[in-house]
């Protein structure tokens, strides 16, 4: 086979071998099965969670190496397999990163982010990316002229944020406390001000602080310059009885700890960011009994999620400009990887920051046909 042969059939991509080792090769161009479809990627994002497979170089549940990599995306169908009739060669669109079965028991019950099968899926750095059919007929949406696709790309992330945030039940008006500044927390305290509730953001960083005041806080305490974060929120309160929600999104111990101690009597912490296994948190069961508090946590998204999330940064009210703060080819995707960990930082599922602390998202623009054009149609 000629070497033009050969570049005809094969594409740019990332691919994770383990610990910090990624690398940009020529593989296979995937083709499309029935019920399947080919996306040419326009725009991949990076996000915690990939940094965190990157830094461990696996993800129990959802990569094992050696792998194709990346999960947050939007572009273009190149291909349609056979049976597909929702969608069209060119259609622009998102697809997420996991569908269920719909059959299990937790599906049956509306908790299809505990699906038995939950169905992952990986491959967005790269030129193209094969969507398996239960993605593409469940969890694959349409995206209108008048979105730009990187934008488009945040859905999967939001979808997990206002899981969260619905999951912790709140009602507008409501006080709500968001510790973290990462993507994730910031993502969640943006959702809770456009409900209607007061936030108050904990973060650590001075453009996490810029960055939570922009999208809606009316509070933020910064981490480094207060000494008893627990006393600074129930400050803001009345008779400092403490905040109706309380959802931590760094996944410390002590986070988990501060999220108790900072709710009202009767309030709801929601213990968003997810720690490594085997980590233990202790906690005032006093507190816990005798202030009837609600403990939650959130895993994950769900396709109704994911299509309000979706429906928000189509109707613009979600900021979606303000996550993407960062572009960079494929070529350089470990680069942006270790700007991402500069500063040698312990990054948790939440807790992602760039040189200055400001850099959010990168997103990360393929080769290929549509390269050129796509600073104009992103």
């Amino acid at each position: 086979m000629s070497d033009q042969s050969t570049a005809a059939n094969t594409m740019t991509a990332a691919v994770l071998y383990g610990k910090e080792d990624v690398r940009i090769e020529q593989v296979p161009i995937p083709r499309a099965a029935p019920g399947e479809i080919i996306i040419h990627v326009a725009a991949a994002l990076t996000c915690g969670t990939d940094l965190k497979v990157f830094r461990r170089g696996y993800h129990a549940r959802m990569i094992q190496p050696p792998a194709l990599f990346g999960h947050e995306l939007a572009g273009f169908i190149s291909e349609i397999g056979a049976g597909v009739t929702d969608f069209e060669l060119g259609d622009r669109v998102v697809a997420l990163n996991s569908a269920p079965c719909s059959e299990c028991y937790w599906c049956q019950r509306d908790q299809e982010n505990l699906c038995a099968d939950l169905l992952f899926n990986n491959g967005a750095y790269a030129e193209y990316i094969r969507i398996p059919a239960r993605i593409a007929a469940k969890n694959t949406l349409h995206i209108p002229a008048h979105v730009p696709l990187e934008h488009a790309a945040l859905t999967e992330p939001l979808a997990c944020a206002l899981h969260g945030f619905e999951d912790s039940n709140p009602s507008s008006g409501d006080t709500v406390a968001v510790i973290g500044g990462g993507p994730l927390g910031l993502m969640i305290l943006h959702v809770a001000a456009l409900a209607g509730c007061q936030v108050i953001a904990i973060v650590k960083h001075d453009a996490q602080v810029e960055a939570a005041k922009a999208l809606g806080a009316a509070h933020v305490i910064q981490t480094t310059h207060t000494e008893d974060v627990v006393t600074a929120v129930r400050s803001l309160t009345p008779d400092s009885r403490g905040v109706d929600i309380a959802i931590e999104a760094v996944a410390l111990p002590e986070t988990w700890q501060q999220a108790v101690a900072m709710v009202r009597n009767g309030g709801t912490v929601n213990f968003f960011g997810g720690p490594a296994a085997g980590t233990e948190v202790r906690l005032d069961t006093n507190r816990l009994h005798y202030g009837d508090l609600t403990l939650k946590a959130t895993f994950h998204h769900t396709p109704a999620i994911c299509r309000r999330a979706f429906a928000m940064i189509a109707g613009g009210q979600f900021q979606a400009s303000r996550f993407i703060t960062g572009h960079a080819p494929l070529a350089e995707l470990n680069k942006a990887f270790a700007q991402l960990l500069d500063r040698g930082n312990q990054v948790h599922e939440d807790q992602v920051h760039g040189n200055q602390g400001n850099l959010i998202k990168t997103a990360i623009l393929p080769p290929g046909p549509n390269a050129e054009a796509l600073p104009w149609i992103l």
